[in-house]
């Protein structure tokens, strides 16, 4: 209960606490960071306890409503955990080549000019509409479509062409090494 003259005197509700606390997680330590959290929750929404209420009854809902986010908080992230677990048991391992051919195609991309490589990206792999891209650009749709089919063209013309980036650069190729020779692949 609480004191007419202290409406809000959480001293005394104290051991009430702890006992409900150490029946919720059967550990004392856990226990007491449980009332611990209740507490700076409840003085957090002071504003909220009606002077004429049960103090007691109030804490005893924060610390039951606190040990239950945390049980939902817990659980959650056993779940992500699990997930994750499961998703990098099905990763496959990455071919070498094609790391390095991703690489150089990045490279590639990079090597655009940047309101080609700008126009690329929105349409190719944030997949907006041509529209959407042109305005998000501030440019009309036919420069929009113009500078996606340079690049398009660029990129496809370093796939056609021994992998030279589009500025004339060579992407770095791929080195064989047999018997004391180079051979470039």
């Amino acid at each position: 209960m609480s004191d007419k003259r202290h409406p809000f005197d959480v001293l005394n509700q104290l051991a009430a606490l702890r006992r409900y606390a150490r029946s919720l997680v059967r550990n004392p330590d856990d226990a007491e960071d449980l009332v611990h959290d209740a507490l700076v929750k409840a003085y957090e929404r002071k504003s909220t306890f009606h002077s004429d209420g049960n103090l007691r009854n109030w804490l005893l809902s924060i610390v039951h409503n606190t040990h239950v986010d945390r049980l939902r908080r817990f659980r959650s992230t056993k779940e992500r955990h699990e997930a994750a677990a499961h998703v990098s048991e099905t990763v496959h391992q990455v071919d070498p080549d094609q790391s390095i051919r991703l690489k150089q195609l990045r490279e590639a991309f990079f090597a655009l000019p940047a309101e080609q490589r700008d126009a690329l990206h929105l349409v190719a792999i944030e997949g907006l509409s041509y529209q959407d891209a042109a305005d998000a650009l501030s440019i009309p749709v036919g420069t929009l479509m113009s500078r996606v089919s340079r690049a398009r063209a660029r990129l496809r013309e370093f796939e056609e062409n021994g992998r030279r980036l589009p500025e004339g650069g060579v992407a770095g190729h791929l080195k064989l090494i047999e018997g004391g020779r180079d051979e470039t692949r």
